[in-house]
């Protein structure tokens, strides 16, 4: 039985993603180490729980004992585990730095030491910046504009120097926006549905033309499964969804299909550095023979279908949001100045 290590394997894309391959290799033991903080939760896992295949251990990539632990006994390691969410890094850029670099380098070092046979770092194109038309290559420079997308760029960078300097076989991906089931509803498409249902108005930054690549999260784990067996190692591969919305017209699609009015929608004071427009070139996952393959409509539709269904799931997590709500109040008192 292979094993792999995925690094923060309860969090939204983690856990889809585990989900994913224990359903496809029921010969892999996957397990699974996150830190459950805010965003990580371990109900995104429940149903794989007393599976043979399937072992949860509950600590810190920052922590390099139980890392070495794990790490010296799998062939594979897969990390997801990030600080993520721009709004927060603006107000923590600290976090960021200690989980996305630091703990990046511990997992590095771990995989150097014990020789494994893959290490694969789940990263975003927010690295590469904004960019007005065209789209982002492999190759196109790195030009962070936030601390969540500069402590993912320091990570990569890591991930670079240890495959030239000690030859540790490793590969990046890099994703544009993913959406889908179990996302922690802060960010756009979760928080909006959600906000929706409940009647509340949903915040959109500025005049709402940022331009995002939107990525089911399904098509993202399957070319995750792709670079993994078929990655070439010192390689960067970016994952898109081929499908660039404005944020106001996924606001519009929400409501719409929720049946709800234009009305919630609130106009707020933009985000600090907020990248206008993302895209991202796939030719090299192309290349190894994956496409997204689930339209963009019906995804949504799924998506929203998913919210619908699992009230219970994102309630629990909003009604422990006080914390959530301060910390957006603070946010908007950074913002308010820059509008004025």
């Amino acid at each position: 039985m292979k094993s792999i290590l995925v690094t923060g394997g309860a969090g939204f894309i983690g856990s889809n993603f585990v989900r994913y391959m224990a359903k496809k290799y029921a010969d892999y033991k996957i397990i699974v180490l996150d830190a459950l903080t805010y965003a990580g939760n371990r109900e995104n896992l429940q149903d794989l729980e007393g599976s043979g295949n399937f072992e949860f251990h509950h600590g810190n990539i920052c922590d390099a004992t139980i890392v070495d632990k794990l790490v010296q006994n799998v062939a594979v390691v897969i990390n997801f585990a990030a600080e993520t969410h721009v709004d927060r890094s603006i107000l923590e850029a600290g976090r960021f730095i200690q989980t996305d670099v630091v703990g990046t380098f511990i997992l590095l070092e771990a995989a150097r030491k014990f020789q494994v046979e893959r290490y694969v770092q789940i990263s975003t194109d927010e690295v590469y910046g904004s960019i007005d038309s065209g789209s982002f290559t492999e190759e196109s420079t790195l030009q962070p504009n936030s601390p969540y997308s500069a402590s993912k760029a320091s990570g990569d960078l890591l991930v670079r120097a240890y495959y030239k300097t000690y030859g540790v076989p490793t590969i990046i991906t890099r994703s544009s926006n993913n959406f889908g089931p179990y996302q922690y509803p802060e960010k756009l498409i979760p928080l909006f549905i959600t906000n929706a249902m409940e009647d509340q108005p949903l915040p959109l930054y500025g005049d709402g033309k940022n331009v995002r690549d939107w990525l089911y999260v399904l098509d993202n784990c399957a070319a995750i499964d792709v670079v993994i067996h078929h990655g070439e190692d010192g390689k960067i591969y970016n994952i898109g969804g081929g499908h660039e919305m404005e944020n106001i017209q996924i606001t519009h699609l929400i409501l719409e299909h929720l049946g709800k009015p234009d009305s919630l929608i609130k106009p707020v004071a933009d985000r600090l550095g907020h990248d206008r427009r993302y895209s991202i070139e796939i030719k090299k996952m192309r290349e190894l023979g994956w496409e997204p393959k689930h339209p963009f409509e019906e995804a949504m539709g799924e998506t929203i279908n998913w919210y619908l269904k699992n009230e219970a799931w994102w309630r629990r997590i909003k009604e422990k949001q006080e914390e959530f709500k301060k910390f957006y109040q603070e946010y908007y008192k950074i913002l308010t100045p820059k509008s004025q």
